[in-house]
């Protein structure tokens, strides 16, 4: 469509919004009729470490929510000269799951935990144990159980449990729901029921009257809504809440909302059996949806589902982009100091271009990218640090190339299980700031799992984008129309992106690596023990 064919459909209102928080923007894109970003708007913040707590603040989520939509409404009227004033359809995602109870005057009564806390060690494994299947740290039950362990006052008074997207999606639409992806976050789903699994809930409904609990699990936990289905309508107040203006009209079809790994999953059009996606920013995890169950639990494996309900296994790290983040902010202060003008932008594709000039093993040098505690190897804490051999060379390149196998060795060693269970993956396909670079993050990433990985151009900007084809599905989907047929007949089509076939000699180096990252994990725990 042309600038003013576009401009028409924005001021008819027929435009969709998807809108994600993740770890350090929050993403707002519009689409038009072919599922296209139209414009776009973000804004930075970043998580609070508070009483030993990684946390934000509400305040701040309304801050950045209505900054990055102020940001879109800017970019819609430069571009098109117009003002956006309705939208027809609104998906709202955040980062996966956490902790935010509410009691039944709708007060928050504890901060809001986030996926990066490593806090719920006993809770998390006394729920594996109980349901006989693996329960992570970051879900919304194991910090619930913590909570109960800890004694905590407020768990007494909680009328509502949710996630940061739950909360989101409340407050615009009125509706305590989820989607099935990201609410299988929050407690195990029934792979057959597409619900919460009833057994399970009856289990810890028991451990519950046990402690002296009055309330049931189903009395706080939202609802479950598979992608598709009606979720609401963006209230006046929810329009207020986005739009302090009130220039945007209430009224839009609202979708279920999903946390960040079920907006990569609709991005990547990896959503059917056999399929699979990477996401790949300030955390990292690769999901792959299955044809059948694994063998047993693995602590390291977490089981989720598609927006629609299909069975995912997930491997999931806590820590991937930050600590290249952290060097690439060092390198640009270094290059101010010596009165040299580079962007930050200018700075990260010359890192991850150097990369690929490093020796394939890194000649030794490792870097642990631990800013938080990392499950998958068993670190509760983390504290970042790079090892070397004495007779490592120290080269740019070298460091380089360190830096990005740092960002995704924690989740080769949890693909690895994968791997051993002889998971079948047809496709993979990366989205997230860590494949911006072309040519860099896909080739190590297929080098270090073993597979090709496919990367579209929308792979920066993967999640909101995913959200917003979410909302679009909802808004247009005909009867009987499943997401899968819906995304391959309707957005992608014979769009598969570029792949990338993984490279011999990466491979090897990337072992090598490996090897000695795992040797020296001794070292990085002992310095979560020491440092203090």
């Amino acid at each position: 469509m042309d600038k003013q064919q576009l401009a028409t459909l924005i001021s008819e209102g027929k435009a969709v919004l998807g809108m994600e928080l993740g770890s350090t923007r929050i993403k707002a894109v519009l689409i038009g009729e072919d599922h296209s970003p139209i414009a776009m708007g973000d804004h930075g913040w970043e998580n609070r470490l508070e009483n030993g707590v990684w946390t934000y603040h509400l305040e701040d989520v309304w801050t950045g929510v209505q900054d990055a939509y102020a940001k879109l409404a800017a970019d819609v009227q430069s571009k098109y000269g117009v003002t956006l004033t309705k939208l027809s359809g609104i998906g709202v995602s955040a980062m996966m799951h956490g902790y935010l109870p509410f009691g039944k005057d709708d007060q928050q009564l504890a901060e809001f935990r986030t996926w990066r806390n490593t806090m719920t060690e006993q809770a998390a494994a006394e729920l594996t144990e109980l349901f006989g299947f693996n329960i992570p740290q970051r879900w919304s039950i194991a910090h619930l159980d913590q909570a109960i362990l800890n004694g905590e006052a407020h768990v007494s008074q909680i009328a509502h449990l949710t996630t940061l997207a739950g909360y989101l999606h409340w407050q615009l639409t009125g509706q305590k729901v989820l989607g099935v992806g990201e609410a299988s976050g929050m407690f195990p789903i029934n792979d057959e029921t597409g619900k919460y699994d009833q057994k399970m809930m009856a289990a810890y409904n028991q451990r519950l009257a046990a402690k002296g609990i009055a309330w049931k699990l189903e009395d706080i936990l939202p609802g479950v809504l598979d992608a598709g289905e009606d979720a609401g309508v963006l209230t006046e107040k929810g329009a207020k809440l986005l739009d302090p203006t009130g220039t945007l009209q209430a009224g839009a079809l609202v979708c279920p909302p999903e946390g960040d790994a079920g907006t990569g999953m609709v991005a990547t059009n990896s959503v059917a059996v056999r399929t699979g996606n990477v996401s790949a920013g300030t955390s990292v995890f690769a999901m792959i949806v299955l044809e059948k169950s694994l063998s047993k639990v693995y602590p390291e494996i977490d089981m989720v589902t598609t927006p629609t309900g299909k069975p995912v296994a997930m491997v999931h790290c806590n820590n991937c982009t930050s600590d290249i983040n952290a060097w690439a902010g060092m390198l640009h202060g270094f290059a101010a100091a010596a009165g040299k003008e580079v962007s930050m932008g200018d700075v990260y594709v010359t890192l991850f271009n150097a990369a690929m000039e490093g020796d394939k093993d890194c000649d030794g040098i490792i870097n642990y990218n631990y800013f938080s505690g990392e499950p998958v190897t068993g670190l509760e804490e983390g504290r970042p640090m790079m090892v070397r051999m004495p007779d490592s060379k120290l080269t740019f390149a070298n460091f380089a190339r360190s830096l990005v196998y740092g960002a995704i060795v924690s989740l080769k060693l949890g693909m690895d299980i994968l791997t051993a269970e002889k998971v079948q993956i047809d496709s993979l396909l990366g989205h997230g700031g860590f494949f911006k670079t072309p040519g860099v993050g896909q080739n190590l990433m297929a080098a270090a799992l073993g597979t090709p990985v496919s990367v579209m151009e929308t792979a920066g900007e993967g999640g909101p984008w995913g959200m917003a084809l979410l909302a679009a599905y909802r808004v247009n989907r005909q009867e009987g129309e499943t997401l899968d047929a819906y995304l391959n007949n309707k957005v992608f089509g014979d769009n598969k992106g570029s792949k990338a076939e993984p490279d011999a000699a990466d491979a090897e180096g990337f072992n090598a690596y490996t090897k000695l990252f795992v040797a020296g994990l001794e070292a990085e725990k002992a310095a979560t023990k020491s440092m203090r």
